[in-house]
């Protein structure tokens, strides 16, 4: 069992050495200043510090170590040329309070970044500003709230959401001040739209939607949906978490979407995970553009600027300008990819997603079993009702033959869900070995049922009590 580094502490161990002192001493500090006793902080050798951050990254799991099928959160490989861009000195030096004179790279990247979302959504403009996609949402929703108010619609109070929308969509809008209405889905795990018809009136701010959705399906009825949302005063949203299922292919503003979020972490090929850092890039339609956050970036007589003038701002979101590092990953990956490129990514990870499906039918219950886009559900309800495994288990057991377990549990309406996304960047002999690795899962629940509850077995963490840590965590380490 490997230490804590608390643990190996040994008093006057030291892994740095500082210089004499080079400046004049401060005078006496007031006592109220100064520690009553020393810091509480391991004392280890040089080699012990580097083994133990090497230790833990050994621990930590990621796309560049493994197969990542985290439904509905694109966790693909990064190229490691736009990490090379985003480093550049010009990028990565620059200042937000330099004057735009000194910045004119970093200000023609962004508006040329604006220009290709715009060409890949159907939108008319683009806020660069939302550090993340839930960020992205709650400006989204803010801008649909602005306009209703500046048309002194002011009794629109509600935000219809799918009943398998992502849980940030009904948190955003409740956030937003509205009340929230859930559509159902039908028996084709689409929108109901006879449902959505019954719910809409003067008092429906819009509709919220992922398309395609958490299951994996395109909503077939997206033009039929729009219609119904518009001719009731409403505007649609689109929650772009899924849209590297549809770039190049299909875009939002010509599905009938005002107001587009897209996530540069998930879509372009950005690293995401551990906390970030993330981009959620809010588009609009052209009736809307007044309402984005300012500044947005312009182009004049040649030169790129920052615009404050937009009258019915809903103001600033972000302290300066958003998470530019993350633009300019976002930017070399498109540009790298191009038109072609970004349209083949898409086929692949549909491709990917329903050859998985297909190879794990039978074995798993597919409860929407056809087409599907970027990502699908399977469940292992069969293996609950047969033979106690949960998805937990399958989930934990993933663990022990080397994979991230996929998402669990999500969407809420499928039983014992697994919601799995395997995105564009892996290959086909990556696919056929996580496939078996689900296949003997499957057979081990059959056979050895409480190896499989068991799971995980190999893992330095193996089952926790996940309600204990998450009613009384323990955050810091006490002697």
């Amino acid at each position: 069992m490997s230490k804590l580094i608390f643990e190996k502490s040994v008093p006057g161990a030291r892994a740095f050495a500082l210089p004499s002192c080079n400046v004049p001493e401060p005078g006496e500090l007031p006592d109220s200043f100064l520690r009553q006793e020393d810091a509480l902080l391991p004392e280890v050798s040089e080699v012990e510090v580097v083994r133990h951050y090497t230790e833990l990254s050994q621990r930590s799991y990621g796309v560049d170590n493994g197969f990542y099928p985290l439904g509905s959160c694109t966790m693909k490989y990064n190229p490691k040329i736009d990490e090379w861009a985003a480093r550049l000195p010009g990028f990565a030096n620059i200042h937000p309070y330099q004057v735009e004179e000194t910045v004119q790279g970093a200000l023609e990247l962004m508006f040329d970044l604006e220009e290709m979302l715009r060409e890949i959504t159907g939108m008319d403009r683009f806020t660069l500003q939302p550090a993340a996609g839930a960020h992205g949402e709650m400006t989204g929703v803010m801008i649909i709230k602005a306009y209703h108010n500046h048309r002194q619609d002011l009794h629109r109070t509600k935000m219809i959401v799918p009943d398998s929308a992502h849980g940030t969509n009904p948190a955003t809008a409740h956030m937003a001040g509205f009340e929230v209405i859930e559509v159902k889905s039908n028996e084709r795990g689409l929108v109901d739209i006879d449902d959505l018809r019954s719910l809409m009136s003067d008092q429906v701010a819009g509709l919220m939607l992922t398309n395609p959705n958490t299951l994996g399906l395109f909503e077939e009825e997206i033009q039929g949906i729009a219609e119904v949302v518009h001719a009731a005063g409403g505007l649609l949203y689109y929650d772009g978490a899924n849209a590297n299922a549809i770039m190049g292919v299909a875009r939002p503003g010509d599905m009938g979407f005002d107001v587009c979020h897209l996530n540069l972490h998930k879509t372009f090929g950005t690293p995401h995970g551990g906390g970030g850092p993330g981009s959620g890039p809010i588009g609009v339609k052209a009736f809307l553009a007044d309402f984005l956050p300012v500044p947005v970036v312009v182009k004049r007589d040649g030169r790129f600027a920052l615009d404050y003038d937009l009258p019915l701002s809903i103001g600033k979101v972000q302290s300066f300008y958003g998470n530019f590092g993350v633009m300019v990953k976002a930017y070399a990956y498109i540009k790298a990819l191009g038109a072609s490129g970004i349209l083949e990514a898409c086929e692949n990870a549909v491709l990917n997603a329903n050859y998985i499906r297909t190879r794990l039918r039978g074995h798993y219950d597919i409860p929407y079993d056809r087409l599907c886009k970027h990502e699908f559900v399977a469940s292992a309800t069969k293996q609950k009702k047969e033979h106690g495994v949960s998805a937990l288990d399958v989930a934990k057991s993933l663990i022990d033959y080397g994979y991230h377990p996929p998402t669990i549990y999500f969407p809420l309406i499928a039983e014992e869900a697994m919601m799995i996304e395997p995105t564009e960047t892996e290959t086909r002999e990556r696919l056929d070995d996580f496939v078996e690795a689900m296949l003997a899962i499957a057979r081990d629940a059959v056979e050895h049922p409480e190896q499989v509850k068991d799971a995980p077995r190999k893992a330095v963490i193996r089952r926790v009590d996940e309600t204990g840590a998450a009613r009384n965590p323990v955050l810091k380490w006490t002697p």
